[in-house]
């Protein structure tokens, strides 16, 4: 499996944007980002690169204006933090971390069928 390239929190912010919808110009993901954070436009400007510089994120020009779109794919981003959250923080045990989630959480009816049904189905 390649290894995705790592990316910062904040980084995450500007894919979470641009995997809702893209292509984006930066004066878009500024306007969203503004709405959740406090962070200037020339932070926002910063991270952009940096994911460009990454890889992580690419752009196309039109007359000079800038329209960025992901280049890491959201569902293997997942998969790949998922593994590495499971395999440092509960040494790759899924049924101990399962079962911690499930004690900590209050879940409903819905939820518990929801997991069952889940559950069900990667058995078959």
């Amino acid at each position: 499996m390649n290894r995705l390239p790592q990316i910062s929190d904040s980084e995450l912010e500007v894919m979470k944007i641009l995997w809702e919808k893209s292509p984006l110009t930066s004066s878009k993901i500024i306007d969203k980002l503004s709405k959740t954070t406090d962070w200037k436009p020339t932070t926002i400007k910063t991270l952009i690169r940096r994911l460009v510089k990454k890889k992580v994120i690419s752009y196309d020009n039109n007359n000079r204006i800038y329209y960025y779109y992901p280049l890491m794919d959201k569902e293997k981003f997942l998969e790949s933090k998922s593994k590495s959250f499971l395999k440092k923080v509960y040494d790759g045990g899924l049924k101990a971390m399962f079962a911690k989630f499930i004690e900590i959480e209050d879940l409903s009816k819905e939820d518990i069928e929801e997991l069952k049904s889940i559950l069900n189905e990667k058995n078959d």
